[in-house]
């Protein structure tokens, strides 16, 4: 009808966010409603923009086993009310409610029904003074480590799964703390009230075995939980709003520059339309004759083009180099300038002369390098619930990780690009080997080696290896590194990211600043490492001392009290930052490798002068 007006959406998410906290299968409060972000089947395609990186697609496409994967950018508000529908189906989710309507019950409760979607009217709760009243999603669903969810059946909960009943539910809270052992649950049959404290306690299975459903990819969607006969996951308890509700697994990169980057952004621009099912030389001859290939590809000859369509479609997976690695490699090149220096350009670094001989922090240092202009890409391959499983040190996720796919049929993945600057600092190899090889530098890996151990018994998606005392010290002197940074270069420190290097190829830090919007290209980390001495000094300072030593500082990270097993002398008060700048959820943490500390002194990489 041509004077109707379009329906608005309702509620509007960054792109970024989508991959970071709200993606697929994700739990979402809207406005008016509680919903699930929907799987990819579910997502508006037209007129998505095609993400291109090639180094990330030959990595998914190999740990996802497809012979292509395509990265498309989520979908946008086109802000155009005659434009074509854009957005995200989203479920709503839970199906159950409270009610806001109150009853007494005993002194010390407060007594409202508890009911399912199709007990409202109108989307209201009906009371028995027949005055409408208005519910909100009730906070408890029940999910397993495979990422599926559901609503509890309170009916069979309340029951204890004894008898058939449906006569009204209550929620009894005493209190205002919403602790779960001041929750209880009440059918008006007489039956005792059951509260939420036995509902999360797992060895009793009080909320039975998962039955794999998957709403997020439709209402009725389900699998086998557990694979084809293996036993199925219990069901636990989960607030919505908990944060390991949702983890999402991401892969990134660092677009690194390449001799035949000109060629490969010509074929980008037409790939997908054209080129993706070219076979041999007369295809292509084809194709080229078109209006848009011709334009795109005319600086090239068939050869050539042919030959990058060839290693495109089966020469991707010979590159057997980690991603980290391949970056790091391209950071240490002999070049002084890396990339090209134009506005538009994915990457452009210039290598720092440094002064010699080196002195005072700087000779600990090989090389700095200030990354003008970089480009990160970032791509969703699923999500787990209650144990996140992170890419490992190398910058790969493994293939045996349990995720929660995105869609039916993954043919496609969500990514964003991000656009920024920073700076690299690269140390030297001997100075690492020597610090490791002293007695008390391995004393204290072993006790961050038993503490990993420990985490180990109670994380099933735990890493599998220790990443090593050279990448616990590169990660703890890069949080400092961030905090010293951001006093003076313009960014906040949660604007400030960091990508650990601690391979065979080399090992370094890179402080960047890959956002989605403008923030990134201030200049200011460039700035900052022109006196990386100055910040390497600050950043030592602020680690000497921690606001609760001596707590922090003799802390065991084996104490099976206090369970923090990843970290050695790390607490809020010195090295823990926040965890989007923080490519481990701050863990592998322990300034007495990086500085002598009021516990421990021998064990430090820049020792006392």
């Amino acid at each position: 009808m041509s004077g109707q007006r379009p329906v608005r959406p309702h509620g509007q998410i960054r792109q970024s966010q989508i991959l970071s906290t709200f993606g697929p299968g994700a739990m979402v409060d809207l406005p008016n409603h509680a919903v699930l972000i929907g799987g990819l089947e579910h997502w508006t395609t037209e007129g998505l923009k095609p993400v291109y990186e090639e180094r990330l697609i030959a990595k998914l496409q190999t740990l996802l086993e497809l012979p292509n994967v395509t990265l498309y950018a989520p979908p946008i508000d086109l802000q155009d009310p005659h434009g074509p529908k854009t957005g995200i189906t989203a479920w709503l989710f839970p199906e159950w409610f409270v009610a806001q309507y109150e009853e007494p019950w005993g002194e010390q409760f407060r007594s409202r029904p508890l009911l399912h979607r199709e007990a409202l009217v109108k989307g209201q709760f009906q009371g028995r003074d027949k005055k409408k009243y208005p519910v909100i999603p009730i906070r408890f669903v029940q999910a397993c480590v495979n990422g599926h969810i559901s609503d509890i059946d309170w009916y069979e909960f309340v029951h204890r799964g004894r008898i058939s009943c449906r006569r009204p539910l209550w929620i009894d809270e005493r209190g205002t703390s919403g602790d779960l052992a001041d929750v209880f649950v009440r059918c008006e049959c007489g039956v005792p009230a059951r509260s939420l404290a036995e509902a999360a306690e797992i060895a009793e299975k009080p909320l039975g075995h998962c039955k794999g459903l998957r709403p997020w990819l439709g209402a009725v969607s389900q699998e086998k939980c557990g694979g084809d006969g293996g036993t199925p996951e219990i069901n636990r308890l989960l607030v919505r709003s908990a944060s390991n509700a949702y983890f999402p697994q991401v892969l990134s990169v660092i677009s690194i520059p390449d001799r035949d980057s000109l060629l490969r952004k010509a074929i980008d621009a037409v790939w997908e339309d054209y080129l993706l099912y070219v076979d041999s030389i007369e295809d292509l001859q084809t194709e080229r004759k078109k209006a848009k290939v011709f334009a795109a590809l005319q600086d090239f000859s068939d050869d050539q083009i042919m030959a990058d369509i060839r290693r495109r479609k089966g020469g991707q997976e010979k590159d057997k180099k980690s991603i980290k690695q391949a970056e790091i490699e391209m950071l240490l090149a002999s070049e002084v300038e890396i990339g090209d220096d134009h506005p538009d350009g994915d990457f452009y670094a210039k290598s720092l002369p440094l002064k010699e001989p080196r002195k005072g922090f700087l000779s600990q240092v090989n090389r700095v390098v200030l990354v003008h202009r970089l480009r990160e890409v970032i791509a969703q391959v699923g999500f787990t619930r209650f144990e996140s499983a992170m890419p490992d040190i190398d910058g790969e996720l493994s293939l045996d990780v349990a995720r929660a796919s995105l869609a039916y049929e993954v043919s496609w993945l969500p990514a964003v690009e991000n656009r920024g600057e920073g700076v690299f600092v690269a140390f030297e190899e001997g100075a690492l080997n020597n610090w490791t090889g002293r007695p008390q530098v391995k004393q204290r890996g072993q006790q961050l080696l038993e503490g990993f151990n420990e985490w180990k018994k109670h994380h099933a998606a735990a890493l599998d290896v220790f990443p090593g005392l050279k990448y616990i010290l590169l990660h703890s002197l890069s949080h400092l590194l961030i905090t010293a940074v951001s006093l003076e270069c313009g960014y906040s420190a949660s604007s400030i990211r960091e990508r650990i290097y601690a391979t065979s190829s080399g090992h370094g830090i890179l402080l960047y600043t890959g956002t989605p919007d403008s923030e990134g290209t201030l200049g200011g980390l460039v700035q900052a490492g022109r006196r990386v001495d100055h910040h390497l000094q600050n950043a030592v300072e602020l680690g000497r001392l921690c606001s609760n030593d001596p707590v922090c500082a003799q802390h065991r990270p084996n104490s099976v009290q206090e369970e923090r097993f990843l970290h050695g002398a790390a607490c809020h008060g010195c090295l823990l930052i926040a965890e989007p700048s923080c490519e481990r959820r701050n863990e592998f943490l322990d300034r007495a490798l990086v500085v002598p500390t009021v516990e421990s002194a021998d064990a430090a990489f820049f020792c006392e002068e």
